[in-house]
């Protein structure tokens, strides 16, 4: 389908794409199976200038939005989503910065965001606060100067690897999420130290971890915003960010089409290639109409974000839910159309579909965005605008 896109953002798409075959493909296993951040390969995006996308231009970004993003994690994804995710994290944990930041603080981190040289994460989740965001116990007490937190982040991507954090914590306690605000906090501060490193069904290429906060002090200039402003800035980061998992999902599916088209051609049974039996062609084809769909509704929802519109939530929820099910969907059709060759670990279909995976996950849980997409929804009265 024609997408229409302008020719930066073409370029940045193939130049997604190149790198994607000729520099992770060769090593996407390897990457995988050691569960090794991919150090050599975040260079060569940032070198590619890659970085620059999501920052504005006069921090030294190429001032491009969420639609941007959403291209090139797809081409990473269609190749290995763990890179994928530890590249588009950055955008992730820089976010609150670039929409909520003081001047200084855009100053100081967002040109070498934008170059690459320091990597950011977003943390939010804790033990008790997944998808239900509000039920926070990590806390930042007012002290001369500045701050000092305390508790514990759990899951976090980019964990260890990241040189900035955006850190949402509690500043007041009695006043529940509102009483959150966001810090930024770096790598190497006084009582921040890094606990368990996860080991994960998929996107193995991508460092999960906890965070540990003792009597961590945190100087005043690095609360982003106001105190109390910490959680309207989790859901409008969530709201920015959730395309960006549909188009993880999106480049997942369609690399796992790709992959069973190929092999569909090949693998010869009952002395002809799989591809001529009527039900691998019927899988094939709602596998193809599934992906053109997710994408369809990811690039209609990013760009809705892109457009400044202040009711996001609903759009971009709707495209996270649906282009990872689907994901899931596909990578499962994939397997099964590999047959027993598609559950060893020699194929790529066994890796998409683990990574598929987690994309029904994280960023909000699928059932918990339903139910707030059934309030949108209740609200209208179903109707459409």
């Amino acid at each position: 389908m024609e997408y229409f896109l302008n020719e930066q953002q073409k370029l940045m798409k193939n130049l997604a794409r190149q790198i994607a075959e000729e520099r992770i493909l060769p090593v996407r296993a390897e990457l995988d199976e050691k569960e090794e951040f991919p150090r050599a390969l975040i260079n060569d995006l940032a070198a590619s200038d890659l970085f620059r996308i999501f920052v504005p231009e006069e921090y030294d970004g190429m001032g491009g939005g969420c639609f941007d993003l959403c291209l090139v994690v797809e081409e990473l994804s269609r190749v290995c989503s763990g890179v994928a995710v530890s590249y588009a994290a950055s955008g992730l944990g820089s976010f609150a910065i670039r929409q909520f930041g003081s001047e200084e603080q855009k100053r100081k981190y967002l040109p070498d965001v934008a170059a690459g040289k320091i990597l950011t994460a977003f943390a939010l989740t804790e033990a008790t606060a997944g998808s239900d965001a509000a039920a926070l116990k990590a806390t930042a007490d007012k002290v001369p100067g500045g701050y000092v937190l305390n508790g514990t982040k759990q899951f976090i991507t980019n964990a260890r690897e990241a040189d900035i954090y955006t850190v949402i914590a509690l500043t007041d306690k009695t006043k529940g999420s509102r009483g959150a605000s966001s810090f930024i906090v770096e790598k190497g501060a006084t009582g921040f130290s890094f606990g368990k490193k996860e080991h994960k069904m998929g996107i193995r290429a991508s460092v999960t971890g906890e965070l540990i906060f003792q009597n961590c002090y945190v100087p005043e200039s690095n609360l982003i915003g106001k105190e109390g402003m910490g959680f309207i800035q989790v859901l409008r980061t969530l709201d920015w960010s959730r395309p960006g998992i549909g188009a993880q999902a999106v480049g997942v599916a369609q690399g796992a089409l790709e992959a069973s088209v190929d092999y569909a051609k090949q693998r010869v049974q009952f002395d002809h290639p799989i591809i001529a039996l009527p039900v691998v062609q019927n899988k094939l084809a709602d596998m193809a109409i599934k992906v053109e769909a997710a994408r369809a509704l990811v690039y209609a929802a990013a760009r809705t974000v892109d457009s400044g519109a202040k009711q996001i939530s609903e759009e971009s929820s709707m495209a996270k839910v649906f282009a990872s099910d689907v994901a899931m969907e596909v990578t499962t059709d994939a397997v099964q159309i590999f047959g027993g060759a598609g559950y060893m670990r020699d194929f790529p279909v066994e890796k998409m579909m683990r990574d598929a995976k987690v994309t029904q996950i994280y960023e909000g849980a699928n059932d918990t965005l339903r139910s707030n997409i059934a309030g949108e929804v209740r609200k209208r009265g179903g109707k459409s605008d």
